[in-house]
């Protein structure tokens, strides 16, 4: 095997345990993906009013919380199929979209199949609410 092939080989053997842990800590992961991760591509745009980041909206459990930096958000209206899962429409286990931090108590999200929800911060709080199992 060529050092070439050897670091492919690895890079994939690493890509495909990350991978593999993501899948296992499913929902009994304290935080698997609700934190705003700007893409590659995408930086945090700011305007006047409002910044707007690329976000992967936790969805497994239900659309109920979100993580913005070290503050926690709760949905104004919490979406649910009544079984702690994404309503019909969402995609699962995440919803790739957008975060606009209308201030530091308000955030909206919003993405490509016209989904929109709106965030208030949990003054105090340090963790989420609860953990989906």
């Amino acid at each position: 095997m060529t050092i070439r092939h050897f670091a492919r080989a690895t890079a994939l053997a690493a890509l495909a345990a990350t991978a593999a842990a993501a899948v296992l800590t499913g929902c009994t992961g304290r935080d698997p993906a609700p934190v705003a991760r700007p893409t590659v591509a995408g930086h945090p745009t700011t305007t006047a009013a409002a910044t707007v980041i690329p976000y992967e909206l936790y969805t497994h459990c239900g659309i109920d919380e979100a993580r913005i930096g070290s503050t926690y958000f709760e949905a104004e209206t919490p979406l649910s199929d009544g079984s702690f899962n994404p309503p019909p429409g969402w995609d699962n286990p995440t919803q790739h979209g957008t975060m606009t931090l209308l201030s530091p108590t308000e955030a909206v999200f919003t993405d490509s199949k016209g989904h929109e929800v709106r965030f208030r911060a949990r003054k105090g709080a340090d963790d989420f609410k609860r953990v989906c199992e």
